[in-house]
C-alpha cells in the first residue's frame, strides 16, 4: 500500500483547510490567561479550563467593537472561527465576539425590558421634554466619590460660570442602587429643586451599569416633570435610562456641555457681535477722522467763528425770544394778578355799594337819555300829525278861495247841485264869515 508523503507545509495546509472548513464558527467557554496586548492593538491570550487550553487572538478591528476587553482570570464565552497559523503549526481561535460570564442572561433581560418599555411608548420622542436654555440650578444624581461629579463640575466651571449645582448622592452599582437612583429623581421632583437633572456614572461592564437598566429607574424618569439627561458609561454604552431620558449624553462630561451649550453659544454670539461692533466703530472712526482732517484744512474753518458764528447768532436769537417770552409771561401774570386783586376788591361791601351806585347812576342817565329820545320822537310825530291835520283842515282850504255850502236848517253839507231845491235858502261858509243865498236855478253849477 502506497502512503502519501506530505511536506510540512503541505500537511499544515491540508490540516488548515480541513479544520477551517469544519469549524467555520465556534463558541468556546473558558478562563483567560497569559493575556498580551501588542503595540498594534491586537490581543493574544490563552483560553483554558481544567483539562485543556487553546490559543486565541482578538484583532484590533474586532477589539474596537467590544464594550469591554477581557483580562486575565475572566470567565468568558468566545465566538469566532478556528484557524491554523502555519509558521508555528498551531491552531487558534479568531475571536469575533466576547461575552462575559453572566452577561448572556443580563442581555436577555435587557432586551426583554427594552421591548416592553418600547411598546408602552416610553421611548417615543413626542413625550420627551425640551431642556431649559439657561438653567439656574442643575441637579446631579450620581456617586459623590466617583469621577463623574468631578468631571461635571470641571466642565461647568469652565463653560458655565455662576452655576448652582445640587448633588443627590447615590450608589451607582450593586444591590439597592436602582432604588436609590429612583428615589433621588423623585426627591428632586417633589421639592422642585432644580431646572434640569443629570443622572449617570462612569464606564463599566454590563453588570456594573445594570442599575440604569432597571424598570424602577425608567419609571422614575418617565414620571419626572424635570427634564433629564442620561449620561451612563462611555459613548458605546447604552442603557434603558438613555432611551427613556429626554436627552442622552455619551459621557457625563458631554452632559455638562449640553446643559451649558446655550449659554456658551450666547456668550460666543455676544463676543462675535462685540468684535463686529468694535470693528465697525474703528472703521467709522477712521473714516470720520479722515473727513475731519480734510475739513480742517479748508480755509473757511481757519477761524472758529466760521463754524460757531451761526450757532452763536442762533443762541442770541434764542436768548431774545426767551427774554420776550419771559416778559410776555410776566405781563400776563401781572394782568391776572390785577384781575384777582380787582376781583377781591369787588367783593368788599363798600366797593359793591359804590359799584351799585355807579351802575344806578349809569342806568339813570341811560334811562333819562332814552326818555328824552322817546319824548323827542313823540314831539316830532306830533308835529307831523299836526301839520297833516292842518293840511287837511277845511278852513285852510277856504283861505285859498274855496267855500262850503250848508243847508240852513240842517247844517248838512251840500255836495251836488242836485241836492239843492228851487228857492231854497243855503249858507255859504267863507274864510272870514258866512253868507245866506237863495237858489234860483238848480241846474247852474255856480251860484
Amino acid at each position: 500500500m502506497n502512503q502519501e508523503i506530505f511536506s510540512v507545509s503541505s500537511l499544515t495546509a491540508a490540516i488548515k483547510k480541513k479544520l477551517e472548513t469544519c469549524f467555520t464558527f465556534v463558541s468556546v467557554r473558558g478562563e483567560v490567561s497569559n493575556l498580551r496586548k501588542t503595540a498594534s492593538g491586537h490581543i493574544y491570550f490563552t483560553l483554558k479550563d481544567q483539562e485543556a487550553q487553546i490559543s486565541a487572538v482578538l484583532f484590533r478591528g474586532n477589539a474596537m467593537h467590544q464594550k469591554k476587553l477581557p483580562k486575565d482570570g475572566d470567565q468568558i464565552l468566545l465566538k469566532g472561527e478556528l484557524s491554523v497559523y502555519p509558521p508555528r503549526g498551531g491552531y487558534q481561535i479568531i475571536v469575533r465576539e466576547v461575552e462575559f460570564s453572566g452577561e448572556g442572561e443580563l442581555l436577555k433581560r435587557l432586551q426583554f425590558l427594552k421591548n416592553k418599555l418600547e411598546k408602552l411608548g416610553w421611548f417615543d420622542t413626542h413625550r420627551k421634554k425640551p431642556l431649559p436654555k439657561l438653567p439656574k440650578t442643575i441637579g446631579v444624581v450620581t456617586s459623590p466619590t466617583g469621577s463623574v461629579i468631578k468631571d461635571i463640575i470641571h466642565v461647568l466651571q469652565r463653560r458655565f460660570s455662576g452655576f448652582h449645582l445640587i448633588l443627590n448622592p447615590v450608589r451607582v452599582q450593586g444591590m439597592g442602587a436602582a432604588s436609590e437612583i429612583a428615589r433621588a429623581i423623585a426627591d428632586f421632583n417633589r421639592y422642585e429643586m432644580v431646572d434640569v437633572l443629570i443622572i449617570g456614572r462612569g464606564g463599566g461592564s454590563l453588570e456594573d451599569l445594570w442599575p440604569f437598566n432597571e424598570e424602577i429607574v425608567a419609571q422614575a424618569i418617565v414620571d419626572s416633570n424635570i427634564p433629564i439627561i442620561s449620561a451612563v458609561g462611555h459613548e458605546t454604552d447604552f442603557t434603558i435610562s438613555d432611551f427613556v431620558a429626554d436627552v442622552r449624553a455619551p459621557t457625563p462630561s458631554a452632559a455638562a456641555e449640553i446643559v451649558s451649550a446655550e449659554k456658551k453659544q450666547m456668550l460666543l454670539d455676544l463676543s462675535n457681535a462685540q468684535t463686529r461692533v468694535l470693528q465697525t466703530l474703528a472703521s467709522l472712526l477712521r473714516n470720520h477722522r479722515r473727513m475731519l482732517e480734510a475739513l480742517a484744512r479748508r480755509p473757511p474753518l481757519s477761524s472758529p467763528y466760521t463754524l460757531l458764528g451761526p450757532f452763536l447768532q442762533k443762541l442770541d436769537l434764542m436768548r431774545d425770544d426767551l427774554q420776550m417770552g419771559m416778559e410776555q409771561k410776566l405781563a400776563t401774570v401781572k394782568l391776572r394778578l390785577k384781575a384777582v386783586v380787582k376781583q377781591k376788591e369787588m367783593l368788599r361791601p363798600q366797593t359793591q355799594i359804590a359799584q351799585l351806585k355807579e351802575n344806578f347812576t349809569k342806568r339813570a342817565r341811560g334811562l333819562s337819555w332814552v326818555m328824552q329820545q322817546h319824548i323827542s320822537q313823540r314831539k316830532i310825530r306830533l308835529e307831523q300829525l299836526s301839520a297833516h291835520l292842518k293840511a287837511i283842515d277845511p278852513r285852510n282850504l277856504l283861505s285859498k278861495g274855496y267855500s262850503i255850502v250848508f243847508r240852513e236848517k240842517s247844517d248838512s253839507v251840500i255836495l251836488s247841485t242836485q241836492e239843492a231845491a228851487q228857492d231854497e235858502i243855503l249858507r255859504v261858509q267863507l274864510t272870514d264869515g258866512q253868507l245866506k243865498v237863495k237858489v234860483q236855478d238848480e241846474r247852474r253849477k255856480n251860484i
